[in-house]
């Protein structure tokens, strides 16, 4: 905005370095340039000032596509001026000049022109596709023909306009609309979300009929294990009890042996004495069995010697004394 400096019956203009201010007098132009600075008679003069810098149009638009369905589109025009004194013949600049502001709404009235020629190119595209077809491009497309529209426009540049670029930053159905194209996907969404739980689902019931199959594996293994251990045990248990058994038969048939073998020999020193016996008159072996019967008494209460047993001994005794004699 000029900056205006009122003194008596004379005023001084100072403008920016990014606005064409325009001095007019008696219907000429006087002074025209960026930048400007000036004294100026407020009584003599009209002034304009046209902003030289880029703008930013904003727009939301609501369009309907060919099979009726409505969108809204939403993105920004950059707009700028390259010819100021074609656009300040044009639209209406003029400037107070007591206090340097603007008596009009110029940049509202080139907003509304090029938002007006922006409306009519994204219409015409969307009015062309259907939905669906607008949703799955994207902004892409709304964009190159907007773009492509206003470079053909010969009435932007007429003007002293020219467009800098466009933008569309969204495209969106309307809500009914949204939900009802949503739901495909979601259901689809859902069923692969189901089909997803149902794999984790048979993925844990494998997991866990794995498990089990290997833990009965493991158990039908120990009991093998076990059974080859018991039998194991029981088999050391017979080869124990079989050597202990053999062991003890041949301890027993040693022993039998001894046994026999002093058997054996206390009968053939039986058989040795009956044959030493045998040679033995009957007094001597009497005699003999008398002896070793008194060697085993030991008292005699009572002895009973009768006539008989008298006469018996004696003549035993003769008998037996008389081939010593005899012999001598």
């Amino acid at each position: 905005m000029a900056q205006i400096t009122r003194y008596p019956f004379i005023r001084h203009l100072r403008a920016d370095a990014s606005s064409h201010v325009q001095q007019y007098r008696k219907g000429q132009r006087a002074r025209s340039g960026k930048g400007l600075s000036f004294w100026f008679a407020p009584a003599g003069t009209s002034l304009s000032e046209i902003p030289m810098d880029d703008r930013v149009l904003p727009f939301l638009l609501k369009a309907q596509t060919a099979d009726y369905q409505d969108l809204t589109v939403q993105g920004s025009i950059v707009w700028r001026v390259t010819d100021a004194e074609t656009l300040g013949d044009r639209v209406d600049f003029t400037l107070d000049p007591n206090s340097g502001l603007l008596l009009g709404q110029p940049v509202d009235q080139i907003n509304d022109l090029i938002g007006g020629q922006g409306r009519r190119l994204i219409s015409a595209y969307v009015n062309q596709n259907d939905i669906r077809q607008i949703l799955k491009s994207g902004v892409g497309p709304v964009q190159v023909a907007l773009r492509e529209g206003f470079a053909s426009m010969s009435a932007m540049t007429e003007m002293g306009v020219e467009i800098v670029s466009v933008g569309v930053d969204n495209i969106s159905p309307s809500s009914e609309l949204a939900r009802a194209l949503q739901a495909p996907t979601f259901e689809s969404l859902q069923q692969q979300a189901d089909e997803a739980t149902f794999s984790r689902r048979a993925l844990a019931v494998e997991k866990e009929r794995a498990i089990a199959e290997n833990e009965l594996s493991t158990r039908i293994e120990l009991e093998t294990q076990r059974k080859q251990l018991i039998a194991r045990e029981d088999e050391n248990a017979r080869s124990k009890a079989e050597a202990e058994a053999a062991a003890m038969k041949i301890d027993a048939e040693a022993e039998a042996d001894r046994i026999r073998t002093v058997d054996q020999a206390k009968a053939d020193m039986e058989k040795e004495r009956m044959v030493v016996y045998a040679d033995l008159p009957p007094n001597v072996l009497f005699a003999m069995a008398a002896q070793e019967f008194a060697g085993k008494l030991q008292t005699i209460d009572n002895l009973t010697v009768t006539p008989d047993m008298l006469s018996g001994v004696m003549a035993q005794m003769k008998s037996a004394i008389s081939p010593a004699v005899v012999a001598d």
